[in-house]
């Protein structure tokens, strides 16, 4: 009637949404706070190292835990419920939102591949008679079409168990990581054949937050300065819109109680994979995006897709990059679609301990 999992598919459950904040973290940081924003992303992946350790220590204390256990064990039971309603605030969101940016990479690549196939003439005119003009597909509607064909596919596999389930997302993490390997490798040889710009150090003076990033502060005539006086709190303010890249983590300790034997060592090699994976992965390609893809078009064109703004800007030819892009899309996709398994796995496991 039980059936457990390997470490490696309970890391690549966590890593579904773990690692797919590397799609969009990186845009809506530099968004918020400026340029120098990479070096916070990778500041949040080194406090998680932290948080991880936490997790596994009280995994171990309290194998039927998760946050509500760990809180209520150490701050009472009205911070308990506060905190585990945040959490399915959390995962609530997570889920949506992540199926409907799944979406929009894939409404983007098709409406990019139409409009290529439009300029060298391969689109019949009765075609352009329907479109009334270059055939295009509305982005919003495609996606949240996207986003439900997924969350019904994914409640359909878990339905069946979770091994089912974690089967989708280790097939997932092996693709990922096909094209983490290509990404980082040729990021590198472009550096090296073509150079790079270098990414502001995260001092006050380097913060450079939009009103939307100050929140009240907004209203004072000197925001922008108040936040840079208060260097130690202006940067705070800038770790505190980076923190989206550590998101998934009390995943974790909801896929504990399905590790195989031994336990304790099996959550340690997870925790260790997740920690490797997601500093790789989303702390690097935050860094390179900035190094890499100039000014002038990251935030405005790419800030919802650093990564595949990234493959544009590699060394080699149009062809090559357009090609990679377009698996920077798919990929993009999938792990953003396995972010709504893991939200459904970690909401059901909440729910059932409470």
């Amino acid at each position: 009637m039980l059936t457990f999992i390997s470490y490696w598919r309970a890391a690549a459950i966590v890593l579904n949404d773990l690692a797919s904040s590397a799609f969009y973290a990186c845009g809506i940081a530099e968004q918020a706070i400026g340029k120098s924003a990479p070096w916070f992303i990778v500041g949040v992946m080194l406090f998680s190292f932290t948080v991880r350790a936490v997790y596994v220590e009280s995994c171990s204390m309290f194998v039927r835990g998760g946050v509500y256990r760990v809180v209520k064990e150490a701050l009472g039971g009205t911070l308990a419920k506060i905190s585990v309603s945040a959490l399915m605030f959390d995962y609530i969101l997570t889920g949506p939102i992540s199926g409907v940016s799944a979406g929009q990479y894939i409404a983007g690549l098709i409406n990019d591949v139409l409009l290529t196939a439009d300029t060298h003439g391969w689109i019949p005119r009765a075609v352009h008679s329907m479109f009334n003009g270059t055939p295009h597909f509305n982005q919003n509607g495609v996606s949240v079409v996207f986003a439900l064909a997924v969350t019904v596919y994914y409640w359909w596999q878990n339905t069946k168990g979770i091994q089912e389930s974690s089967e989708k997302a280790l097939r997932v993490m092996q693709i990922t990581t096909v094209m983490v390997v290509i990404l980082l490798t040729w990021s590198v040889i472009t550096i090296f054949k073509n150079g790079y710009q270098a990414v502001p150090w995260p001092t006050p003076a380097n913060l450079k937050f939009s009103a939307e990033a100050l929140g009240f502060l907004r209203h004072s005539y000197q925001d922008q300065d108040l936040a840079k006086v208060f260097g130690l709190f202006g940067i705070l303010v800038a770790f505190g819109h980076s923190v989206l890249a550590m998101s998934g983590e009390e995943s974790l300790a909801q896929v504990n109680r399905e590790l195989a034997h031994p336990k304790l060592k099996n959550l340690k090699r997870a925790a260790i994979v997740i920690a490797i994976y997601s500093f790789v992965f989303t702390g690097l390609s935050s860094l390179l995006s900035v190094m890499l893809i100039p000014d002038a078009v990251r935030v405005p064109v790419y800030k919802d897709n650093l990564i595949a703004g990234l493959a544009m800007y590699m060394i080699g030819p149009q062809i090559v990059r357009l090609f990679f892009r377009g698996f920077v899309v798919v990929v993009g996709f999938l792990i953003l679609s396995g972010a709504v398994n893991t939200a459904i796995i970690g909401s059901n496991g909440v729910l059932n301990r409470i």
